[in-house]
C-alpha cells in the first residue's frame, strides 16, 4: 500500500489549475473509417498493419452501450469470455484458446494480473468501463513486450483525458441502478481528470435457474479513479490511480451432492492500481521512468472460506530514439516483484529482472519490419529469452500483407508455486516455467475512400510444459505439474463497411481448434466458433445499434455446454447538446443460455438511462 500512497501524493502534486478548462464537444455522428494507431506495441503502428490487434475507441464503447469490459469481447474474433455468473461471477477471457492466465491485462500501462489468483489471471466480472477512453488487443505471444502472463495475448485499457462535465444514470430489469461521473480540465502544460461509478443490482440465480435455484444473487460494484499529467519545463510527469470493489452473492456447491445450487456464498475484493512517470529527452533520447502498483483483497466467503491479499510493484526505465522516418527503436530495464498469500496463509514472493528492446525499419516504401527481444531472470524459475518478429507489406488496391512469429513465458504464478489446494505423501514437483511458439499470418483490405476494410487471419500457438492441476483418485494426491502440450490454430475474419443512409456493418467470425497435444482431447471452454454481426445506424441525433453473437457448443468440466445465439438492442437519443437518452435491451429473444455450464445467464432485460455532458 506505500507505493500507491507514494503514487497518490504524485497525482496530488500534479493536481494544480490546469491553463485551459471548456466542455468537450460532442463528437459528431459520423460512420466513416479512420486510420487506427495502436499504442500497446510500445512502438505505435497502424492497426491494420499489426498482426492481432484489434481498437475499440471511446466512441464505439458509448455506440454499443457497454457498461462492463466482458460486454466487448465477444465481438473481438479469437477471444472468448467465460462467465461463472452474470453480476460480478467470476470472468475470465482465453485468446486463441490459451488459458485465462496467458493473457495480461494492462490499465494505464500497468499490469493487474492476480498474483494470488491460481493461475495469475486477471478477473474482468467487476471491471467497469468508467473512464476508460480506448481498449486494445494483442492476440498472440507478446512476452517479448510484456514479460510473463502475456503468451496468449494482452489486453490494454487506456483511461481517458476529460474535458468538461459528464454525468450518467440507468436503471432497469432486475432493480439494476447504475450512475457515472466523469469530471476534468486540460490545458497545454496539464490537465486532471476524475471518475467514479457506481453499479448496484439485485441479480438473478448464478446458478442456473433452470436447475430449481431461486435465489436472486446480487452485486455492488464500486469503481473511481483519477489521471493527471504536468509539463515542468523540459519534464513531463503524468500518473493515474484506479480504485475497484466489488461484493457479489455467489452460489456454491453444498454437501451432500456437492453440485452447484443456491446457497449464501459471496466475494468481496477490493483492489487498487496505478502508474506514475516522468518523461524527458536527454543524449537524443526520449526517457521515460515509472511505476506501477496493485495492491489486492479478495475473500471469499462460504462453507470453506479463504482470503487472498496480493502486491505487485514494476520499475521500468525506458528510451526511445531512432535514425530518421526510417528507423525507431525503443529500449529499457524493469524491476517485477509480486506477493501473495494463498488460501492457508503462507506468503511468497517472486522477483523478474528483465531487459527488451524493440525496434520498427521501414525497408521500402509500404514495407516494414518489426523486431522484439527480452530476457527475463527470476530468483526462483530461471531465465529466459523470448522474441518476435513481424512484417507488413502495402501492396496495391489497398491490400496490406502483415505477418508475425514469437515465443512466449510464463513462470508458475504464487498459488502454483506453493502448491495451493495441494495433498500428496510426496515431495511436491518443482515446476517449470511454461514457454509458447506462435505465428500468424494475415491478408488485410481498406478501400480508397476507407468505407470498407477487411482482414483474414490464420495463426497457430503451441504451448510447452503447460501447468495442469492433477488429482489422482486411488491415492486422493493433488497437485500441479509440468504435464501437457496444448495447440491451438484457426482462422479469424473480421470487416466493417460503412454503408448508405447512415448505416453501418461489422462482422467477426473465428474458429478456434484448441486441444491437448497428448491426450488429443479438446480443451475445456473453447468453443470451435464464435462469431458476430454488428448493424448500426447513425444520424444528426443519435442512433440505434443491433449485435446478434453467438458460439458453438464447448466442452466443460461439468460437461457440455450448448451453443447459443443471443442478440442486444441499444439506442440513444440527443435531445440537445448537453442531453441524450440511452436505451438498451439486452437478449431481444429471452434465449435461455449459458457460458458456463450450470451458470445462468439473465434472460430479456431492459435498461434506460440519460447522459448528460457540460
Amino acid at each position: 500500500m506505500r507505493r500507491l500512497l507514494f503514487v497518490s501524493a504524485t497525482l496530488s502534486a500534479l493536481a494544480s489549475p490546469c491553463l485551459a478548462s471548456g466542455q468537450e464537444p460532442h463528437p459528431a455522428e459520423t460512420t466513416e473509417v479512420a486510420e487506427v494507431v495502436v499504442t500497446a506495441t510500445r512502438l505505435p503502428a497502424l492497426q491494420l498493419e499489426t498482426p492481432g490487434a484489434r481498437v475499440v475507441d471511446r466512441r464505439e464503447i458509448e455506440r454499443r452501450g457497454a457498461v462492463l469490459a466482458t460486454d466487448l469481447f465477444a465481438a473481438i474474433p479469437g477471444l472468448t469470455v467465460t462467465r461463472a455468473g452474470p453480476f460480478g461471477g467470476l470472468a475470465q477471457v482465453r485468446i486463441r484458446g490459451a488459458a485465462p492466465g496467458k493473457t495480461l491485462v494492462l490499465i494505464d500501462g500497468a499490469p493487474v494480473n492476480d498474483p494470488a489468483e491460481v493461475n495469475g489471471a486477471y478477473d474482468l466480472g467487476g471491471l467497469d468501463l468508467a473512464g476508460v477512453a480506448r481498449v486494445e488487443t494483442l492476440s498472440g505471444p507478446q512476452s517479448s513486450l510484456w514479460g510473463s502472463d502475456a503468451i496468449g495475448g494482452v489486453i490494454a485499457l487506456t483511461t481517458a483525458e476529460v474535458d468538461g462535465i459528464g454525468l450518467e444514470a440507468e436503471a432497469g430489469s432486475f432493480g439494476t441502478r447504475r450512475g457515472r461521473l466523469e469530471a476534468g480540465r486540460q490545458g497545454a502544460t496539464g490537465g486532471l481528470s476524475v471518475y467514479a461509478s457506481r453499479v448496484e443490482t439485485d441479480g438473478i440465480s448464478a446458478a442456473d435457474e433452470r436447475d430449481g435455484n431461486v435465489e436472486a444473487d446480487g452485486m455492488v460494484s464500486v469503481t473511481a479513479g483519477l489521471k493527471a499529467r504536468r509539463a515542468l519545463g523540459p519534464v513531463q510527469l503524468d500518473g493515474s490511480l484506479r480504485y475497484s470493489e466489488l461484493d457479489a452473492d455467489i452460489d456454491g456447491f453444498p454437501a451432500p451432492r456437492f453440485v452447484l445450487a443456491d446457497t449464501a456464498d459471496r466475494i468481496a475484493s477490493r483492489t487498487w492500481s496505478g502508474a506514475a512517470g516522468l518523461s524527458f529527452a536527454a543524449a537524443g533520447l526520449q526517457h521515460r521512468l515509472s511505476v506501477s502498483g496493485l495492491d489486492l483483497e479478495r475473500d471469499t466467503v462460504s462453507a470453506f472460506p479463504s482470503r487472498f491479499v496480493a502486491d505487485r510493484t514494476i520499475w521500468r526505465w525506458q528510451a526511445e530514439g531512432g535514425l530518421g522516418e526510417r528507423l525507431a527503436v525503443v529500449g529499457g530495464v524493469e524491476h517485477d516483484a509480486a506477493t501473495g498469500s494463498i488460501s492457508t496463509g503462507a506468503e511468497e514472493t517472486l522477483t523478474t529482472t528483465s531487459a527488451f528492446v524493440t525496434g520498427r525499419w521501414a525497408v521500402l516504401t509500404g514495407l516494414n519490419l518489426t523486431a522484439a527481444l527480452r530476457h527475463d531472470a527470476t530468483d526462483d524459475f530461471g531465465e529466459e529469452t523470448t522474441g518476435r518478429i513481424s512484417a507488413a507489406w502495402s501492396l496495391p488496391a489497398g491490400l496490406v500483407l502483415s505477418g508475425a512469429w514469437g515465443t512466449g513465458f510464463k513462470a508458475p504464478s504464487i498459488s502454483q508455486a506453493l502448491c495451493d489446494y495441494c495433498f500428496s505423501s510426496q515431495p511436491f514437483p518443482r515446476l517449470r516455467p511454461e514457454t509458447a511458439e506462435g505465428g500468424e499470418l494475415a491478408l488485410g483490405w481498406r478501400s480508397g475512400d476507407g468505407r470498407l476494410e477487411g482482414r483474414i487471419t490464420a495463426y497457430r500457438l503451441e504451448v510447452e510444459d503447460q501447468i495442469s492441476y492433477v488429482f489422482d483418485p486411488v491415492t486422493f494426491n493433488s497437485v500441479y505439474v509440468n504435464l501437457s502440450r496444448t495447440e491451438s490454430e484457426g482462422v479469424e475474419l473480421e470487416g466493417r463497411a460503412v454503408l448508405p443512409a447512415g448505416f453501418d456493418l461489422t462482422l467477426a467470425y473465428a474458429t478456434t481448434d484448441a486441444v491437448n497435444a497428448v491426450t488429443g482431447a479438446r480443451l475445456a471452454r473453447v468453443p470451435e466458433q464464435t462469431g458476430s454481426v454488428r448493424l448500426g445506424w447513425s444520424g444528426a441525433r443519435g442512433g440505434v445499434n443491433l449485435i446478434v453473437r453467438g458460439e458453438s457448443e464447448a466442452v466443460d468440466p461439468a460437461g457440455p455446454r450448448d451453443g447459443f445465439v443471443v442478440g442486444d438492442l441499444t439506442g440513444r437519443l440527443r435531445l440537445t447538446e448537453e442531453v441524450e437518452l440511452t436505451a438498451r435491451v439486452i437478449n431481444l429473444t429471452d434465449e435461455a443460455w449459458q457460458q458456463v455450464r450450470g451458470y445462468g445467464e439473465p434472460g430479456r432485460s431492459a435498461y434506460l438511462g440519460v447522459r448528460l455532458a457540460f
